[in-house]
C-alpha cells in the first residue's frame, strides 16, 4: 500500500492540482515542479506538510524537499496525481516556459557561447600573457619590452599569436557553428558561413577604423558596390548571420521534397545567407559600432563628461559582447594625437578590472563547486590581464548579477578617473597592468579608481550571490545532493538517538484499554505470543506508539505489523481476532517493512463495521514480543485512552 497517501494528496491540491503542473521530474531529495502558474502554489502551507523540509523556486522549477526518500514519494505522487514524470533536462527544458523574455534570451546566449568557453579561456590567457612580454617596459629605464631584449620570447610571442588569431579572430567561426549545432541545424554550413565573415579576401575587421573609406575593397556589381569588410572578433553580426542561415535551411528543409533536398537545402540556405551576412547583417554592425564611436568622443570632449564616464564605465562590458568595442581604438588613436594622452583608456582598463573582480567573487563564493572553478579561475585571470570574453561570457553573463555588480562598479571607477583627468600615454594593457600605461602624475588617483573597481565589485557580487545562488551552483550538484542526503541522515540519526531514550509507548488507538486476559482469543489471553495490553477501537487508525523501524507487515491480509525501538524492544500490533480470514478486506497497510516511522505515523487503516460482519471481535492487540534492552516493563489498563496521547507501556 502507499506511504504517502494522504502527504500525496496534499501537495497535488497546494500546487494548485494536476492542471497547475506542466512537468515533475526529481532529483536525490527533491521533487522538482515546473508550474503553469506558480502564484497558486500554496507555500506555507506546503512546508507544513509532515514530510516537507522546504521549498525553493530555482531556474523556472518549483523544488519541494522531500528527503532520501524521495523516490517513493515521487512515484507515489505520479500514480496518484495521473502525471507522467519526466528527466530533469527535461524539466529544465520545460522551466524555460517560466522564464521572462530577460531570462530566456541570457539563457539561450548561454547556451550558444557554452561550447566555446574553453577556447576563450584558453586565447584570454594566452593574450594576457602576450600583453605582459610585448606590451610592458620593464627594461632598460622603461623603453624596452622582454620581446625587445630576447629573440626567444620574441619567438614565442609571435608563435601564441597562432592560437590567439585563430581564437578570437577568427571567433565568429565557433559562433555560427554553435547556433546551428543549438538550433539543430547542419553545422558544416554555420562553419562555412563563418568562415565566409573572415576570409582572407576581405580587409581585417580590426583595420576598417584605420584604413579611409577611398582604400577600402568593394564587390562591384554594376548597381551597386559592396565594402569587402571581414568581421573578425564581432558577435552580432555573427549571431545574427548565423540565425539567418538557420531559419532560411529549416524553411527549404520544410518545402523541399526529400529526394532532392541533399542538393536544394544546402545550396538555397547557405548562399543566400552569405549575401545577407555581407550586405545586410554587417553593414548594420558597423553602422552600430559608428555610432557608438561617435557617441563616445562627443562625451568625452563635452561639458557632461563626468555623466558620459558613469555611462561608459557601465556599458562598456556588454559593448565587449558584441565585439564592437574594437572600434574606440580609434577614439585613443585620434585623443593621443590631439594632446598627447587619451582618458577613454584608463576606463576601459577599470572595466576589465571590474569584471574580473566580479569573477573573483565568484570563485570565492562557488569554492566547493570544482567544475565551477575549471572556468572561474582561468577566467579571472585572463580578466585581470585584459581579457574580458572569458569571464563576460563564462560566468557574469551566465548567472547575469555578476555582469551587473561589475557594471556598477566600472562606472563609479570610471567616474572616478574622468574626475581626476587620469590619462594614459597610450593604448596600452588592461586589466591591473594597465597601471603601466598611465602618466606616472596620475598613479595615486588611478589607484584610487582601481580600489573602487576591485572593492564595489566584489562586495556586491558576494552579498547578491549568497541570497541569489542556490545550493547547486555553490556546491555543484552532485556535492549539494550529497549534503542534503547527509543532512537526512543525520537527522535520522539523531532521532534514531532520541528513540533510545524511549521510555513509554503511547497509545495506538482511541478506546478503552484492557488486559490481554480479557482477550476472547487463547494465544493472545495466555500470554503465548508475550505480555501487553489490548485496546477497545472508538476510532478506525492505528498510529505508531513511539518512533521506531516497522519489522514485519502482513502485506496480503494488511491487519498486523510488526515494530523495533532503538533500544531492541520489538511490539506486534493485530487488529481483531482472527482478521487474517478477511484476506485484507475492511484493512489498508500504510507501511513497508524496513520503514521509519515517528510517533503518531498511521500505519494501519482498518473498516469495523466490516471486521464485525465478518464475525470477528474488533479489539486490537499491542504486545511486547521481545523485551530488547527495557528492564521491568509496566503495563496500564483500566482507562480510556487517546491515540499517540495517553501512556500505555512503560520501559523501566
Amino acid at each position: 500500500m502507499a506511504k504517502y497517501t494522504e502527504e500525496v494528496k496534499q501537495l497535488l491540491e497546494l500546487v494548485g492540482g494536476k492542471e497547475n503542473i506542466s512537468a515533475v521530474s526529481h532529483c536525490m531529495t527533491r521533487m522538482r515542479f515546473v508550474l503553469v502558474d506558480e502564484k497558486k502554489a500554496k507555500t506555507k502551507e506546503i512546508e507544513k506538510i509532515k514530510c516537507v523540509k522546504g521549498t525553493f523556486t530555482q531556474a523556472g522549477q518549483y523544488q519541494v524537499i522531500i528527503g532520501n526518500d524521495v523516490s517513493t514519494f515521487y512515484n507515489e505522487f505520479t500514480a496518484y496525481a495521473g502525471v507522467e514524470g519526466v528527466s530533469k533536462e527535461a524539466a529544465k527544458q520545460a522551466a524555460k516556459s517560466n522564464q521572462n523574455w530577460i531570462q530566456k534570451m541570457m539563457s539561450n546566449l548561454g547556451e550558444i557561447f557554452a561550447p566555446i568557453i574553453p577556447a576563450l579561456i584558453c586565447g584570454g590567457l594566452i593574450l594576457g600573457f602576450r600583453n605582459v612580454i610585448d606590451s610592458i617596459a620593464f627594461f632598460e629605464n622603461g623603453t624596452k619590452t622582454l620581446v625587445d631584449i630576447s629573440q626567444f620570447w620574441a619567438g614565442i610571442d609571435s608563435f601564441l599569436w597562432l592560437i590567439g588569431e585563430a581564437i578570437f579572430h577568427l571567433l565568429p567561426v565557433g559562433i555560427v557553428w554553435s547556433i546551428t549545432k543549438k538550433m539543430g541545424t547542419t553545422q558544416i554550413l554555420g562553419i562555412i558561413l563563418g568562415l565566409t565573415l573572415v576570409s582572407s579576401q576581405l580587409l581585417n575587421g580590426f583595420s576598417v577604423a584605420s584604413t579611409p573609406a577611398s582604400e577600402i575593397p568593394v564587390w562591384d556589381f554594376g548597381f551597386a558596390q559592396v565594402q569587402m569588410i571581414g568581421y573578425q572578433g564581432q558577435v552580432i553580426a555573427a549571431m545574427m548571420a548565423g540565425f539567418v542561415l538557420v531559419y532560411l535551411e529549416k524553411f527549404f528543409r520544410k518545402i523541399c521534397p526529400a529526394v532532392v533536398s541533399m542538393i536544394v537545402v544546402p545550396f538555397c540556405s547557405l548562399v543566400p545567407a552569405v549575401f545577407i551576412a555581407h550586405m545586410v547583417v554587417g553593414p548594420i554592425g558597423w553602422t552600430i559600432g559608428n555610432a557608438i564611436a561617435s557617441v563616445v568622443y562627443v562625451g568625452l570632449t563635452s561639458n557632461i563628461r563626468y555623466v558620459f564616464a558613469a555611462v561608459f564605465g557601465l556599458v562598456y562590458a556588454p559593448i565587449v559582447m558584441t565585439g564592437l568595442h574594437h572600434m574606440t581604438n580609434a577614439i585613443d588613436t585620434q585623443l593621443v594625437t590631439m594632446s598627447g594622452g587619451t582618458i577613454l583608456w584608463p576606463m576601459i582598463a577599470l572595466s576589465n578590472i571590474a569584471q574580473g573582480s566580479s569573477v573573483l567573487a565568484m570563485s570565492m563564493l562557488q569554492k566547493k563547486n570544482e567544475r565551477a572553478q575549471q572556468v572561474n579561475v582561468p577566467a579571472c585571470i585572463s580578466c585581470y590581464l585584459g581579457v574580458t570574453e572569458p569571464a563576460l561570457f563564462g560566468v557574469n553573463l551566465k548567472y547575469v548579477f555578476p555582469l551587473i555588480c561589475g557594471m556598477i562598479g566600472s562606472g563609479v571607477a570610471a567616474v572616478i578617473s574622468v574626475g581626476f583627468g587620469v590619462e594614459a600615454t597610450s593604448i596600452g594593457v588592461g586589466g591591473l597592468p594597465g597601471i603601466l600605461s598611465i602618466k606616472p602624475q596620475f598613479y595615486l588617483y588611478f589607484l584610487l579608481a582601481m580600489a573602487a573597481a576591485i572593492v564595489i565589485p566584489f562586495v556586491l557580487t558576494t552579498i547578491v550571490g549568497k541570497k541569489r545562488l542556490s545550493g547547486e551552483e555553490l556546491y555543484g550538484e552532485e556535492a549539494e545532493e550529497a549534503m542534503e542526503a547527509a543532512a537526512e541522515a543525520e537527522a535520522q540519526a539523531e532521532a534514531a538517538q532520541e528513540a533510545v531514550e524511549v521510555k513509554e509507548l503511547k497509545a495506538g488507538l482511541t478506546g478503552k484499554v484492557i488486559p490481554l486476559d480479557e482477550v476472547p482469543d487463547d494465544v493472545f489471553s495466555q500470554h503465548i505470543m508475550g505480555d501487553g495490553v489490548a485496546i477497545e477501537p472508538e476510532n478506525d487508525t492505528v498510529v505508531a506508539p513511539a518512533d521506531a523501524k516497522v519489522g514485519v507487515v502482513m502485506a496480503d491480509s494488511g491487519h498486523a505489523c510488526g515494530l523495533i525501538f532503538a533500544n531492541g524492544a520489538e511490539l506486534l500490533i493485530h487488529v481483531g481476532v482472527d482478521t487474517v480470514d478477511m484476506n485484507g478486506d475492511g484493512f489498508e497497510l500504510l507501511v513497508k517493512e524496513g520503514d521509519q516511522v515517528r510517533a503518531g505515523q498511521p500505519l494501519i487503516r482498518f473498516d469495523k463495521d466490516k471486521i464485525r460482519a465478518a464475525g470477528h471481535p474488533t479489539v486490537t492487540m499491542f504486545i511486547v514480543t521481545e523485551q530488547g534492552n527495557a528492564g521491568n516493563i509496566e503495563y496500564l489498563t483500566g482507562m480510556d485512552a487517546k491515540a499517540g496521547e495517553t501512556t500505555v507501556i512503560r520501559f523501566a
